[in-house]
C-alpha cells in the first residue's frame, strides 16, 4: 500500500467530471449525485440531509462511528443588482476574490440553464494610471450582452441567480492538478478513494465508517454542523486544503511554511484532539508517508471545528492538502500529495479499534 499508485484512470476521470461540475454553496446537489454514483459500488448505504450533505456508509449497524470528511461546495457570486443598461453587480457567496474577476468569463445559473457573461473592466487607455482604481466589490460588474434591464430579465437572469466560473480541470507538467474548486472537491475525491481502496483490498472495519461530503463549508462550516448532529460520530478525520506558502507575496512568519509536493499537512490547534493527531503522525512515520506540520491559533477554519465541538466533543483531527492560489480559478495541487493524503487516511483508519475514546485520562 505504501508504494503502490493509487489514482487510476477511472478515478482520475471521476475527479475531472466532479471538479468540472459547478457546485456553488447552497447548490451542491448535482455534484453530490456524481460523487454518490462513483461511491455506490464501494459502500453499504447513503444518508442525505435537507441541505444536501451526502454521507456514504460502510457498516451502518455498527455502534462505534468514525467520520472521514471533505466539503463539496465552491465559492461563487450572486446577482445583487441589475442596472438600467443591463449590467450586473454582484455580492459574494463564500470568499470569492474580487481581484481576479476582471476579464473572467462566468456562468450565470438560471431556471432556463446557463447564461454566459464576462466581468468587464475599463480599457487601460481610459484609466488614470497615476491614480489606478483596483478591482473592488463595488466596481466589478458582469456584462451578459443585454441592452437593458428588460432584456436581462427576458434572458432569465434575476437578483439571486448564482454565478460560477467555467474554468475546467487541467494537468500542469504531468503531476500538478489545476482547477477551480479543488478547495475542496479534492477532499471529496480523496475520501471517496479511501472507500474504494477499503473495498478493493477487502478490509473489514470494526466500526461504522461515515464518508461525509458536507455542504456550505465556505460560509461557516454549516453543513458539517448539521450532519454531525445526525451521525453523532465518535471520531472525525477531516480533510481540507491549506496554503502552499512558498509562492511570492506570502509571509512565512505569519502563514508558516508548507509546500505542494512535500506531503499531507497535519494541523495543531485546540480543536485537534492531540491523541488522535499523534496516531496520525505515528501512522505516517510507520508507513513512510511524508508529512508537514501546521499550527493554527484559535480555530482551524475548517469543518474540523464543527465536528470537534459537537455532541459534547468528538475526537477530531485535520489532514490538509497543500494548495497554491486558493480561491482563484487556477488552484494547484500536487498529485503525490493527493495520493499521500488518501494513503494516510486509509492507513490511519486501519489502526482505529472499536470503542477507542482517545481520552487523555485513560
Amino acid at each position: 500500500m505504501a508504494t503502490s499508485k493509487i489514482i487510476t484512470a477511472k478515478s482520475l476521470k471521476f475527479f475531472e467530471k466532479y471538479l468540472n461540475n459547478a457546485s456553488p454553496t447552497g447548490y451542491e446537489w448535482e455534484g453530490q449525485k456524481i460523487w454518490m454514483e462513483y461511491l455506490k459500488p464501494y459502500v453499504d448505504d447513503f444518508i442525505t440531509d435537507t441541505y444536501g450533505t451526502a454521507v456514504a456508509v460502510i457498516n451502518p449497524k455498527a455502534k462505534y462511528k468514525v467520520v472521514i470528511e471533505g466539503h463539496s461546495d465552491e465559492i461563487s457570486w450572486y446577482v445583487n443588482y441589475i442596472t438600467d443598461n443591463g449590467l450586473l453587480y454582484v455580492i459574494r457567496n463564500g470568499g470569492s476574490d474580487h481581484q481576479i474577476a476582471p476579464s473572467k468569463w462566468v456562468n450565470i445559473h438560471t431556471k432556463n440553464g446557463i447564461v454566459k457573461g464576462v466581468f468587464g473592466w475599463p480599457a487601460i487607455h481610459t484609466r488614470n494610471r497615476a491614480k489606478e482604481e483596483p478591482p473592488k466589490l463595488d466596481n466589478i460588474f458582469i456584462d451578459i450582452g443585454a441592452k437593458d434591464k428588460e432584456e436581462v430579465e427576458k434572458m432569465g437572469v434575476h437578483v439571486g441567480c448564482v454565478i460560477t466560473y467555467p474554468d475546467e480541470f487541467q494537468v500542469l507538467n504531468e503531476n500538478k492538478y489545476v482547477c477551480r474548486a479543488l478547495d475542496n472537491r479534492a477532499g471529496g475525491f480523496m475520501i471517496a478513494e479511501v472507500a474504494r481502496l477499503l473495498h478493493e483490498n477487502k478490509k473489514e472495519l470494526p466500526f461504522g465508517l461515515y464518508i461525509t461530503n458536507s455542504v456550505q463549508e465556505e460560509i461557516g462550516l454549516r453543513g458539517a454542523e448539521m450532519i454531525t448532529q445526525t451521525i453523532k460520530p465518535d471520531v472525525a478525520i477531516v480533510t481540507d486544503v491549506c496554503h502552499d506558502t512558498t509562492t511570492p507575496m506570502i509571509d512565512k512568519k505569519k502563514e508558516g511554511e508548507t509546500s505542494i509536493g512535500a506531503g499531507p499537512v497535519i494541523s495543531y490547534a485546540p480543536a485537534v484532539q492531540n491523541k488522535l493527531r499523534e496516531r496520525i503522525i505515528e501512522t505516517a512515520e510507520a508507513n513512510k508517508i511524508p508529512f508537514q506540520r501546521l499550527a493554527s491559533s484559535r480555530y482551524t477554519g475548517t469543518d474540523t471545528d464543527a465536528f470537534a465541538y459537537s455532541n459534547g466533543g468528538v475526537a477530531s483531527a485535520l489532514i490538509s492538502l497543500p494548495l497554491r492560489y486558493m480561491h482563484t480559478t487556477v488552484e494547484t495541487v500536487h498529485k503525490d500529495d493527493v495520493e499521500n493524503v488518501i494513503r494516510l487516511i486509509y492507513e490511519t483508519l486501519l489502526t482505529i479499534k472499536e470503542g477507542e475514546t482517545f481520552s487523555y485520562f485513560d
